[in-house]
């Protein structure tokens, strides 16, 4: 089991003005895919206050999943916060939500979504749509526990036998 924190990022949702339907649900996928979820939150698209939380996530837990951000709208500012957070990014996890949005809409390749590394703990931004957040959560679940046990510096082989 890992744990796991859930960032929703919306200006409307952190005000009550819009119900998040994003956070709850990456919450249940995660909680039936064996995770545990520690944290759940909903920030305003601020840069210094995502920074801000995902530093203070970090090494905590093993995953922070964001939703929400991660479009083309001025505001949409989680990519470049997630970006001064992590050390290393994991462009593969990124690019197979990609691929698997556009199998739906040619409006995926226009997320920005990243994945990275920080210390022992994996940061995903997922969009915020809860269609999207499904689809994009299905493609990445399986490779989920191995990253994490390779973060954490598991000397376990990574070849898949056959």
């Amino acid at each position: 089991m890992f744990k796991v924190a859930v960032l929703t990022l919306s200006d409307k949702g952190s005000k009550g003005s819009r119900q998040d339907k994003s956070g709850p649900l990456v919450s249940k996928i995660i909680k039936k895919a064996g995770g545990s979820v520690v944290s759940y939150d909903i920030l305003p698209d601020k840069k210094s206050l995502i920074k801000k939380k995902l530093l203070s996530l970090c090494d905590k837990v093993d995953l922070i999943l964001t939703t929400g951000g991660t479009g083309t709208s001025p505001r949409d500012v989680t990519p470049e916060a997630t970006r001064e957070v992590i050390r290393r990014e994991m462009p593969g996890i990124a690019e197979a939500m990609r691929m698997k949005g556009l199998k739906k809409t040619p409006y995926a390749m226009i997320s920005r979504a990243v994945a990275g590394i920080r210390g022992k703990t994996l940061i995903i931004n997922l969009p915020g749509s809860p269609a999207a957040v499904r689809q994009n959560l299905e493609v990445i679940l399986p490779v989920l526990p191995h990253a994490i046990e390779k973060i954490k510096g598991s000397k376990k082989e990574c070849a898949l036998n056959g």
